[in-house]
């Protein structure tokens, strides 16, 4: 069995191995070039995290340019029937965002491999890099994925609403202040995304995360609006959703480098 039919957003090594032939598989690598140069997953392409941000300031972690994104996916050899399997060496923030980038362009044949290239076997690895594919690509950008500034502020107070804030406890206390103004948006929840990993385990995502979102009231049956300072390390914790099967789940690309800059929006410390 090599394809990827019934296999849950978030996969095993062990369901990897056995199809890293098949033809529909684009295998995306997003760790550090110094990582992916000393070996990566075979077939794997290298992306750097910092293609799919925008980039420029104040807020960098806006969606890059349609132009960027087409290029960015014909180098990978993007097509409708493609299955994306992700990774990273950071425990899923880069992949969390490409997942979400994905989301964007409206692909949804996707995996990531839980824990990245730490869960990969050490004898399975490649130094070997694959052409660059340069397939000719046009992509349509769909809003649903994202909440814009204008958009969270419009739902800010709505009891079926939940903002899931990925920074360190003192940015979101307003004690390290990243922005022009610290703390952080109003009603929002905190909950670091390096907690949701398992640190003695290769970096996967916790075996016991629903139930403790669940205690911290960031609950399936509310719209879950995550971010962080770039959306980043909210790339984490969109994935983890996607994942739980949250069925209303965006990110807010613009995330703290936005909101802690607008002379107009809440704060909360």
């Amino acid at each position: 069995m090599t394809d990827f039919s019934g296999l849950p957003l978030v996969i095993e090594a062990d369901d990897l191995l056995p199809r890293l032939q098949s033809p529909e598989l684009i295998l995306v690598d997003l760790s550090s070039a110094n990582r992916y140069g000393s070996g990566h997953i075979p077939g794997a392409r290298l992306v750097d995290g910092k293609r799919t941000q925008l980039g420029q300031p104040p807020a960098p972690g806006l969606l890059p340019a349609l132009g960027d994104l087409e290029k960015l996916f014909s180098e990978l050899g993007h097509r409708d029937d493609a299955v994306y399997v992700v990774y990273d060496d950071e425990g899923g923030g880069w992949s969390g965002r490409f997942i979400w980038l994905l989301d964007v362009i409206g692909h949804k044949a996707y995996h990531y491999l839980n824990g990245g290239i730490q869960a990969w076997p050490a004898d399975q690895l490649s130094t070997e890099v694959p052409p660059v594919a340069n397939t000719p690509v046009k992509l349509r950008l769909h809003g649903e994925p994202t909440a814009t500034r204008e958009y969270l502020q419009s739902r800010l107070g709505a009891a079926d609403l939940v903002v899931w804030d990925a920074r360190a406890p003192q940015e979101f206390s307003g004690e390290k202040v990243l922005a022009a103004r610290g703390g952080h948006i109003p009603g929002a929840i905190n909950f670091e995304w390096t907690a949701g990993m398992d640190l003695n385990d290769r970096l996967r995502i916790r075996g016991d995360i629903a139930q403790t979102l669940r205690q911290l009231g960031i609950t399936p049956d509310k719209e879950v609006i995550t971010h962080c300072q770039t959306h980043r390390r909210s790339g984490f914790t969109y994935l983890v959703a996607k994942a739980l099967g949250y069925p209303r789940v965006k990110a807010y690309a613009g995330s703290w480098s936005e909101w802690g800059n607008h002379p107009d929006t809440p704060v909360d410390v």
